[in-house]
């Protein structure tokens, strides 16, 4: 098989160990090797296929029935990889590409974009949560389908690396093989995915067959081009097609016009009374596209992929959908949009194919990705603002922005490989974007982009003309800090609240520090740890680390900042009792600030603080005495959890069942806190955990989450630890990753710190539980299950970096604006005192 590179040969690209995959691969961020193809050769490698096969590599793993059919994943370039069948038992071929989302895949199945392709996903563990009902309707939008981005499965054929036949989720209605089958949608697992990801990395997205065996599929079919491979002929073999040589458009896209109305209440209408009116072309459009519009009080007309919308005039502005395919052979669809930007009478906007499809249509040209971006965690910058966002995309195909004329200008760019991800034009309200804004699967923090579109559409039907788009303001940033020298409160003695996790941490920080040459000092009476081994901190204090020594210290040295926020609770409540002297001893608190501490760790004005953006905390009430306690617990009702406040490690926190118990646990906890937070029980509900990370620009991602195999009630010391979560499907993984960054970036976080929830396991109701505004057990487990040093990181950042500008730790290339996407499964099990069995 030859291929044509423009960038780098496949042959010059470097060897894919797990310390170079991308973080949809591994733990780290992608390199940037996402190289096009070009329409007109540069330079063609032959890509060796591995020839004479005997028999392809046989899975890595057992089949739960022994009865399973065994099917043959067969590429281009001669790989074989032999899976076990889940889905239905057909021969199939198509396009092989990879996806890196860890949640998902009932929408991504269904995204029309995945059309004619072979998916792997490269997270292992798939079909947990099993696949909603397929009967479920919006009624209200025309019975969309209420969990799906379309009608049917549109991918060819499904490879994983494991499929679970167990599955936990309230909505589940059938496992996700029985809908497979169903839909006659062939499906293994059992293969090699990273080796697999591996080899489309480095030779290119490859066409595939998926083909099962005589036995099971009866077949006459025979292919000349591959007869060289022994086993071959004992497979039901199918002709190779490449699914871009199809109009796939045609095959996806709806076949006559169809109109959704929002609901009265938030209708839009200009001054002449009639409805905000957005003609949408389907090219592939997926269900969400329509959701975002709709519940924004539009009404949306879907037409055709061939429909005359420049002949239509009853509309205010004009959508371009996603879509599946080779851009370019949706001819008819980009002389009609060529000809609409040349009339200049409606604003549009464009999302993937619509994106490209705008550009060809403005005279630029397109080019094919080595292995294109499909994934739920790709950082595209904002070129206006300077901000960066986690995007979902699933393309194959970028724009080449320096084919388009000076009208237009690039609006978004891909932080990892440089490629486009957004145009615009400069003085008619025309954009598109390459990412997916309307999520699903994926992070919706984009999806104001919808409403930017909406507002021009509207101030342009106001002003009776066409508008330029009003250009985002760059924040002024904030000042760098440059401290000469930065005093690091450290994990102190092994005891909870300050163990070895916090080693972790204080080292990291350390690290940061000195590769911005700056002069390091450490408190911590703990000699063994890593934090103070001779070469790493400049000069180590063996001091306590309370007040007193701290006032000392700095005192003595004269530091101009100090971190708080590395040494677990002890040092965070040390910043806590110093923060009003910090001023005067001149040395200036690094990180997050210690007002944002204070609310954290003061459970009524957490409560308070939530309740003013509209995020759910458990019914609660503070009590600073028994008395105020048990009144508290009166009004509430039991069960009911007490938590202590400015507590190590869940100290003093325990749940009541009545008032003795209510009673009992107040006069511990009052031993050692002088507040606690009397709240409703949640026992039972799912515990989960997110780390976050936000800079002082306001970039906001979420490294990690967590899972407790354990429900609430136990604490996560003494619980079992799974990241990523397990059991959340994209909608309950969104939503809460959601609040986390709505509630870091409303507290003033900057750096890291660690939110945790309760959910509960019927239903899509989500209580915060509580949020450490510093670097806690849970963020060490984080960073070694991820490979992301979220304290070097959170160090960095203390300092007025933004995350922009901090490199990855591994690549060194990318930046540290990435949300990791793993192809593996973290297990963290505690290890019990021997009184814990008896």
């Amino acid at each position: 098989m030859s291929t044509t590179t423009n960038q780098k040969a496949v042959s010059d690209l470097p060897s894919l160990t797990t310390s170079n995959l991308p973080a949809s691969v591994g733990p780290n961020s992608p390199a940037k090797l996402n190289s096009p193809t070009k329409t007109t050769t540069t330079k063609t490698v032959t890509v060796s296929p591995t020839k004479n096969l005997k028999s392809p590599h046989p899975p890595v793993t057992y089949p739960q029935d022994p009865k399973s059919a065994l099917a043959t994943l067969f590429l281009k370039d001669g790989s074989a990889f032999q899976g076990i069948s889940f889905g239905a038992e057909k021969s199939i071929s198509g396009e092989c590409v990879f996806q890196t989302g860890m949640v998902g895949y009932p929408e991504s199945l269904t995204d029309p974009s995945y059309r004619g392709q072979i998916l792997v996903i490269t997270f292992p563990l798939i079909g947990n949560y099993g696949v909603p009902s397929r009967k479920e309707v919006e009624t209200k939008l025309n019975n969309l389908p209420k969990y799906f981005e379309s009608s049917k499965i549109h991918v060819s054929g499904l490879i994983v690396g494991l499929y679970s036949y167990e599955y936990s989720h309230f909505l589940a209605a059938s496992s996700l093989s029985d809908w497979l089958k169903e839909e006659g949608v062939p499906a293994i697992f059992g293969v090699d995915t990273r080796a697999l990801t591996k080899r489309i990395r480095t030779s290119g997205v490859l066409l595939g067959k998926l083909l099962f065996p005589k036995s099971v599929v009866n077949s006459t079919f025979v292919d000349d081009a591959d007869k060289e491979f022994e086993w071959i002929p004992q497979y039901a073999n199918v002709p190779w097609e490449d699914p871009n040589a199809r109009n796939l458009v045609a095959e996806v896209s709806l076949k006559s016009p169809v109109v959704y109305k929002p609901d009265d209440a938030v209708a839009l209408k200009g001054k002449d009374g009639k409805s905000i009116r957005i003609l949408a072309v389907d090219v592939g459009m997926k269900n969400n596209q329509i959701r975002c519009f709709v519940k924004r009080g539009v009404e949306l007309k879907v037409v055709p992929w061939d429909y005359d919308f420049t002949v239509d005039k009853d509309y205010d502005g004009l959508f371009i959908s996603n879509g599946p395919g080779d851009p370019t052979s949706v001819k008819i669809t980009i002389e009609r949009l060529a000809k609409q930007q040349k009339a200049a009478t409606k604003p549009i906007f464009g999302i993937c194919l619509g994106h490209q499809l705008t550009a060809l249509a403005a005279g630029g040209q397109t080019e094919k990705l080595l292995f294109g971006n499909r994934g739920h965690n790709i950082p595209c910058t904002d070129l206006t603002s300077g901000r960066c966002y986690i995007t979902s995309q699933n393309h194959g195909y970028a724009v080449k922005v320096s084919s388009l004329d000076e009208n237009w200008e690039e609006y978004f760019v891909n932080a990892n490989d440089g490629s486009n991800e957004g145009i615009r034009h400069k003085t008619l309200p025309y954009f598109s974007v390459q990412f997916h804004p309307e999520s699903t699967p994926g992070p919706w923090d984009t999806e104001f982009l919808f409403d930017e579109f909406i507002k021009v559409v509207c101030d342009c039907k106001a002003a009776g003309k066409l508008l330029p788009l009003v250009l985002k303001e760059r924040p002024v940033a904030p000042p760098r800090e440059k401290p000469r020298k930065v005093l690091v409160l450290g994990s102190g003695g092994l005891s909870i609240g300050q163990a070895g996790e916090f080693d972790y941490s204080g080292s990291q920080a350390i690290k940061a520090l000195k590769e911005e040459g700056i002069y390091t000092i450490l408190i911590n009476p703990n000699i063994a740890t890593i934090q103070t081994s001779e070469g790493l901190a400049d000069k180590v204090y063996f001091l306590p680390v309370n007040p007193h020594f701290v006032r000392k210290v700095i005192k003595h040295e004269k530091p101009d900042g100090i971190y708080c926020t590395f040494g677990g609770q002890t040092a965070l409540n040390v910043g806590v009792k110093l923060k009003n002297e910090f001023e005067s001893l001149g040395v200036k608190v690094l990180g997050t600030p210690i007002s944002t501490i204070e609310v954290t760790e003061d459970r009524e004005l957490f409560a308070q603080k939530m309740l003013e953006i509209g995020e759910k905390c458990a019914q609660s009430s503070s009590a600073v005495s028994v008395e105020e306690a048990v009144a508290a617990g009166r009004k509430i009702g039991y069960p009911l959890i007490v938590r202590a406040a400015y507590a190590l490690g869940g100290l003093g926190s325990g749940f009541a069942e009545n008032e003795a118990q209510l009673v009992e646990l107040c006069n511990k906890a009052f031993a050692t806190s002088p507040q606690v937070l009397v709240e409703k029980s949640m026992k039972g509900w799912k515990e989960i955990e997110y780390e976050v990370v936000r800079d002082a620009m306001d970039n906001c991602i979420t490294v990690c989450n967590m899972e407790n195999f354990d429900p609430l009630g136990i604490h996560t010391g003494d619980s079992i630890v799974v990241a990523p979560s397990q059991t959340l499907s994209d909608e309950d993984y969104m939503m809460l990753r959601r609040t986390a960054v709505n509630v870091i970036r409303h507290l003033g976080v900057v750096g890291e710190c660690n939110i945790q929830y309760a959910l509960n396991p019927h239903s899509k109701e989500y209580c915060i539980i509580e949020v450490n505004a510093r670097l806690s057990r849970s963020s060490a487990l984080a960073s070694k299950a991820t490979g992301y040093p979220l304290a070097f990181v959170a160090a960095k950042l203390g300092l007025g970096i933004p995350l922009t500008e901090v490199k990855n730790n591994v690549t060194k290339k990318t930046i540290a604006c990435f949300e990791p996407s793993l192809d593996y499964v973290v297990v963290k099990i505690p290890r019990w005192q021997a009184k814990e069995y008896m």
